[in-house]
């Protein structure tokens, strides 16, 4: 059968050759016709059909076989990739050829082509619909075309139909006659009945027709058969000759084995026989070795034991490291000590619970044991060895522990000091009166005083105590540091060295190597190199155990503590950054140390307060109290290097509230004092006259009180030459601001607040004494029945001196500020321009007083005779009254000036009089009697005091000529 794909030629009636085979028809102008092929020469005689073609022009079937085409394909492309007799499909069919990105890449939709969607096909499918309702309905009607083929192929083939499926049965064997017969229907030729002349001579024809494949086939078979025999005999003469050849190397080898087997008997057994029994007895002594290193570990747990019994865990540890390290490395695998290394874990464990019971112990006993009697450090190597056990074991947070039985010493400390004192009072019943804060409430100030006292130096002793712990902890903490340090060294410059000790002992490892070689009875060589390798560290670490044990049996100091834990736990010893973190808390701690020390004094001091009675201290007092304060702030500062702000900030809380009442008891002061001024000056008593020379010295203190001296008061205050009339408020004004001053120099917290509240004061005075004077308000407050001038002067000089100390109250509060709180200070020049506008405001009403005067008076003047005329009597007469009762008042600058603008305001009134009156400066006998009381007025304003050369200016008065 040919393997083309076309279908096997089927005899037609009236075919298209004389065989009667159906040939399909070439033509040879299509570009697709296929060129001749040359098949294998013919070599069956021609048909006998009486004309010239040979049979080559047949069917051939070694010239079919090879005219493959694309249509020759029977597999398509994905039945070959998934074929199922293959197991594993082949991963790179296409990477192989074509490079990884092939199967990878993602083709990207082209820019080309647009979105086809379900709406695009929308006007075809309408305008197809009423064609495909037609063609269904013609369908239904008319009979398939294929159904007519298919009965008409049947019925022209004689009934005869190959069918397909029978060659995909999976037993399909043509061998078996009924599928041969099935395939081929031979039967449909022998069978009788019914048959034709022209069936029979169709099938001797296929008969023949095979028959001529089979002779085709055997003389193509026959022909290379005789191509290639030469080839055949060489290989079977060849074949001869290798037989030969290796029955003399089968002899060779013989022979060279029985040579060997004599070199073995005599030159190699003895020798090694030798160096097997010296391998045994090395053998012996390890496994002796080994049995003593047993012993040794066996008694492990009894002498951890007995280590416990004493408290030396350090050395308990360093023995069980050493012994988990000889489990892991020496007796590994041994069976009667499979359970020892979980055993030594659980015992670990357990010491590192006592170390850390042991060290909450004494910090306990540490803590809380007498502050001044016994030293600073309790069991200094106890302390060191306990701090070595929790770095070894890297219990890192044993700081805590400490922190926390820090804070209940804290506690007891302030219990204990509060207990002590309330025994000596025995206004104190302990048993009715049970809390703390309560007793201390009960205290007066100088008892509960005391017994903050106590509490400051019971923590400073205190802090000392903590100090000293934590500095040989420390110590202990940068001892193992640097010992780390230095091992880091000696390990860079021992590689060095290492070298070239490995040069010198290479060629007695190279001995012990061929000896571990020959003896090694192993599956690797490499096995026999590792344990002569380890002979020699065995050696080494004889060696190192015996010095161990020498200083474990001399005792442990703090050098040999040290060495012990880094000669075999220094993998266990922490980092140099934990290390340095640990450094870093010992600090932290000391910190905390300080700010429960504060806290705990705030307790105290909170305690106190809670029912007013700081507030209601005494300058004095609160000035001790804040000083104590201070000087415990200032101790423990220097003592932990801790700026702590919890007992400053208290006090700071409890000075702002002294401050506040400070400031509403001397308000109420003041307020007192001016509703019951009568705004007359007052004498002067010698120690406000000395109050006012410190002032001018420089001293803005309070002075000391002195005994009663005889000296007598004066009517005025000298400052600076400078004679002050004032009134007694403002002489206790001074000194309830020299009181602010005080407490700023006594307590620096409350600069600030306190200049706030003195500029408050300041501020009350002023508006106070302006409601009083200017406004008339003492009229109904104290009963005066008029504000005269001399009222009026009195206070606007009062005022004057307050303005006077503004500015050393400003440089005073100044330096007690910081850079920062200048911005504070600008409430003095408020003040300073509150109060100048105040005595611009007096002095305006006092030439206010006169202004209303001559209004009134000049009015009614007429220019006749007598001369001086009754009006010019009586304005010289009120100006007389005026400088009287403001000349010994005001200094004689300001009567000037405030005479000045009197004489201006009296011009004034007098030219437009007289404008009135038509008068001009024409000589006439108007103008001569006016010029007559105008020389009256000028002769006796200027024969006051202080006024003599005062320029009046009397030519103003006269309008100019027109």
């Amino acid at each position: 059968m040919a393997s083309s794909h076309r279908s096997s030629p089927v005899p037609r009636p009236g075919g298209g050759g004389r065989d009667g085979i159906y040939r399909k028809e070439r033509d040879s102008s299509s570009p697709r016709s296929r060129p001749p092929v040359r098949s294998l020469p013919d070599v069956c005689p021609k048909e006998p059909t009486g004309e010239g073609r040979g049979l080559c022009d047949g069917p051939s079937v070694v010239a079919e076989h090879d005219r493959w085409t694309v249509y020759s394909s029977k597999v398509n492309l994905p039945a070959a990739l998934n074929d199922p007799r293959l197991a594993k499909r082949e991963s790179d069919f296409f990477t192989k050829t074509w490079g990884l990105d092939f199967a990878e890449t993602e083709v990207m939709p082209s820019f080309y082509l647009p979105n086809i969607s379900r709406e695009d096909f929308g006007p075809y499918l309408q305008e197809m619909a009423q064609r495909e309702r037609i063609h269904e309905r013609c369908k239904m009607i008319c009979p398939n075309k294929d159904d007519v083929d298919a009965v008409s192929s049947i019925t022209s083939n004689h009934g005869i139909a190959f069918h397909i499926s029978i060659f995909m049965k999976p037993n399909f064997a043509l061998e078996d006659p009924a599928t041969f017969n099935t395939v081929l229907p031979w039967s449909h030729f022998n069978s009788a009945g019914g048959k034709s002349s022209r069936d029979v001579a169709s099938s001797k024809l296929l008969q023949e027709k095979l028959s001529h494949y089979l002779d085709v086939v055997e003389v193509s078979i026959a022909r290379q058969i005789s191509l290639r025999s030469e080839a055949f005999f060489h290989a079977m003469s060849s074949q001869h000759e290798l037989q030969d050849q290796l029955q003399e190397t089968q002899r060779a080898v013989a022979i060279l084995r029985g040579r060997t087997a004599a070199m073995d008997r005599v030159m190699c057994q003895g020798p090694l026989r030798a160096l097997r029994t010296a391998l045994a007895r090395n053998n012996c002594v390890k496994l002796h070795n080994k049995l003593k290193l047993m012993a040794a570990v066996h008694q492990t747990q009894p002498t951890v034991q007995l280590l416990l019994s004493t408290s030396e865990f350090v050395g308990a540890l360093e023995l069980i490291a050493t012994t988990k390290e000889v489990l892991q490395q020496e007796l590994q695998g041994i069976h009667s000590f499979r359970h020892l290394g979980s055993q030594l874990c659980e015992l670990e464990k357990l010491i590192d619970k006592m170390m850390v019971e042991d060290f909450s112990m004494y910090a306990r006993s540490d803590l809380n044991r007498s502050l001044k009697d016994e030293p600073q450090v309790l069991e200094k190597e106890r302390l060191e060895s306990l701090v070595f056990g929790l770095l070894r074991q890297r219990k890192l947070d044993f700081l805590d522990i400490y922190s926390d039985e820090m804070i209940l010493a804290a506690k007891a400390i302030v219990t204990q000091s509060v207990a002590e004192c309330v025994l000596h009072i025995e206004e104190i019943d302990t048993e009715v009166v049970t809390k703390l804060a309560d007793q201390m409430r009960i205290m007066t100030f100088p008892q509960w005083f005391e017994v903050l006292k106590n509490v400051f130096e019971s923590f400073l002793f205190f802090l000392q105590r903590i100090k000293a712990t934590l500095s040989v902890i420390r110590n202990v903490v940068l001892e193992v540091l640097d010992s780390n340090q230095k091992n880091r060294l000696l390990e860079e410059s021992g590689s060095a060295v290492s070298g070239q000790e490995a040069s010198q002992t290479s060629l007695v490892l190279q001995g012990e190597a061929e000896l571990a070689y020959l003896t090694h009875e192993g599956l690797f060589i490499s096995d026999a190199l590792n344990e002569a390798q380890q002979q020699q560290a065995a050696a080494r670490d004889q060696s190192s155990t015996v010095g161990s044990r020498i200083q474990q049996d001399t005792g442990y100091s703090f050098q040999l503590l040290l060495l012990c834990v880094f000669r075999c736990g220094e993998n266990m010893m922490p980092t140099e950054l934990e290390m340095n973190r640990v450094i870093n808390n010992t600090q932290e701690l000391l910190h905390t140390a300080s700010d429960v020390s504060h806290d705990r004094c705030v307790k105290v001091l909170t305690a106190r307060a809670k029912d007013g009675s700081l507030e209601r201290l005494s300058s004095a007092e609160f000035v001790c109290l804040s000083q104590a304060v201070e000087g415990f702030a200032r101790d423990t500062e220097e003592l932990c290097g801790r700026h702590s702000v919890s007992l400053r900030g208290a006090l700071q809380s409890q000075a702002n509230r002294f401050v506040h009442r400070f400031h509403e008891e001397r308000k109420t002061k003041l307020s007192l004092l001016l509703d019951n001024e009568r705004w007359k000056q007052a004498e002067v008593p010698a120690e406000f006259q000395d109050l006012v020379n410190s002032i001018a010295d420089g001293r803005i203190t309070l002075p000391e009180r002195k005994t009663p001296d005889d000296r007598k008061p004066t009517e005025f205050l000298l400052i600076n030459g400078q004679k002050y009339a004032v009134v007694g408020t403002v002489l206790l004004l001074i000194r309830i601001f020299l009181e602010y001053c005080q407490c700023v120099n006594d307590i620096p917290s409350i600069a600030t607040d306190m200049l706030t509240r003195l500029s408050d004061l300041l501020k009350h005075f002023n508006s106070r004494s302006c409601q009083l004077v200017l406004g008339a308000g003492a009229l109904q407050v104290v009963g005066l029945k008029t504000i005269t001038t001399k009222n009026l002067a009195l206070a606007s000089r009062c005022l004057q001196l307050v303005v006077h100390y503004i500015p050393i109250i400003r440089s005073h509060f100044e330096t007690k500020l910081q850079p920062k709180q200048f911005s504070v200070l600008r409430h003095f020049d408020h003040i300073t321009k509150d109060y100048n506008d105040h005595i611009a405001e007096i002095s305006a009403k006092l030439v206010a007083i006169m202004d209303s005067l001559f209004e009134k008076v000049l009015s009614k003047y007429e220019v006749k005779a007598p001369m001086p005329s009754a009006c010019f009597r009586n304005v010289c007469k009120q100006m007389t009254k005026m400088h009287e009762a403001i000349s010994e008042l005001l200094p004689e600058e300001q009567t000037q000036m405030l005479f000045l603008r009197i004489n201006a305001s009296f011009k004034l009134h007098l030219k437009r009089q007289l404008s009135r009156l038509g008068v001009i400066n024409d000589g006439g006998p108007q103008h001569g009697l006016v010029v007559v009381d105008v020389a009256f007025y000028t002769g006796n304003v200027q024969a006051l005091k202080s006024l003599e050369r005062l320029d009046l200016n009397m030519a103003e008065i006269w309008e100019q000529k027109r």
